[in-house]
């Protein structure tokens, strides 16, 4: 199971320091163009002002989300020397720079969920190094949160049939027959209806008082409303698709969500303060740029000391971020998975105990 708590640990290089300081170039590869050019300018945004004051120049190239965008950035940010790329926010972009980059021996920090390009690492040798969950955090955090939340529940397990929804309702199923525990219903809903009152009635007949829903905010919303109409008590549970809008029926307070953290609740004072002092709003990609850039400069001042690869050092290091403790594992992930269990209470989604 690759839910684990991220260990504070620092690890150093035993090496002389350097006759004289010699200047690093981080790259940065985002779509400051195109229809994506919102989240590639947030993500420069950080990175701009993580490097303000710094002893690392940030070069800058534009991936446009696209293959021959992420092929052009990457000749362009080899060119310009640079020590690691940070950015390629998009799977093309990244897997047409990934060969030009690793022939120029220049890792990657990505916030790209793709599981292929860590798991591939041993047949593509790419120096990739993930800052986010992987494509599969969120099924694994679902099955290792509730599977012991639930042990002495009698729970019910359901899905949209959407692929997404099926993998998550899949891997809590089979997580649960390894734990030896047995829901009383699987079930697959049909989505988008104007009212669930026929699988309510099949939870309730099942003796279901706890349900994952593999599903929209919506179609969760209007079975809370279901289930309350019939005086059915049950409590509700679904993955990060909770984390959007309200539809017409409200999602009532207490529905749990194993999701992601929004990013500024993860910022360090001292971060929120540099953003703060450049105008710059802690949105969206913002923090995960700042954190990648203080990563990707820590990273190349420890390798030039020791006179290792940049890989090495962020292979072996862990780096205080504005967004806390991040260490990478032997593959490039994150040394933890980032997703909790969260409670709604009727107005926002608050970490439960």
């Amino acid at each position: 199971m690759r839910f684990v708590t991220i260990p504070l640990l620092f690890l150093t290089f035993m090496a002389s320091p350097p006759a004289r300081a010699q200047e690093l170039t981080i790259g940065l590869a985002a779509p400051l163009s195109g229809d994506f050019r919102l989240l590639g300018q947030q993500w420069a945004n950080g990175a701009r002002a993580a490097a303000q004051g710094g002893t690392a120049r940030l070069a800058e190239a534009d991936s446009a989300c696209t293959e021959e965008g992420g092929a052009a950035a990457a000749r362009q940010l080899a060119a310009a020397n640079a020590s690691v790329v940070i950015g390629f926010l998009c799977t093309p972009a990244i897997e047409a720079a990934m060969p030009i980059l690793k022939e120029a021996g220049i890792p990657v920090i990505t916030p790209v969920r793709t599981n292929s390009l860590t798991d591939q690492k041993d047949r593509t040798g790419w120096p990739v190094f993930r800052l986010g969950p992987r494509a599969d955090d969120e099924s694994e955090a679902v099955a290792a949160i509730l599977v012991p939340l639930w042990r002495r529940e009698f729970f019910a397990i359901v899905d949209d049939g959407t692929i997404h929804g099926r993998e998550l309702a899949e891997t809590l199923r089979a997580e649960a027959e390894l734990a030896k525990l047995e829901p009383v219903l699987v079930d697959t809903f049909r989505p988008q209806l104007d009212n669930q009152i026929g699988l309510v009635g099949r939870l309730r007949r099942a003796g279901a008082t706890r349900v994952f829903v593999g599903g929209d905010r919506s179609d969760i919303a209007i079975m809370a409303r279901d289930a309350e109409g019939l005086g059915y008590q049950v409590t509700f549970a679904g993955g990060e698709a909770l984390r959007a809008e309200d539809g017409p029926v409200p999602l009532p307070a207490g529905v749990l969500m194993v999701g992601l953290p929004r990013w500024q609740d993860l910022a360090t004072p001292e971060a929120n303060a540099v953003l703060d002092e450049a105008g710059i709003l802690p949105e969206g990609y913002v923090l995960p740029g700042f954190a990648a850039f203080q990563i990707a400069e820590t990273a190349s001042q420890e390798a030039a000391q020791a006179g290792l690869p940049v890989a090495d050092a962020l292979s072996r290091l862990s780096f205080g971020t504005g967004i806390g403790e991040i260490r990478f594992d032997e593959k490039g992930d994150l040394a933890g998975n980032l997703y909790r269990l969260f409670r709604y209470d009727g107005e926002q989604f608050v970490e439960a105990d």
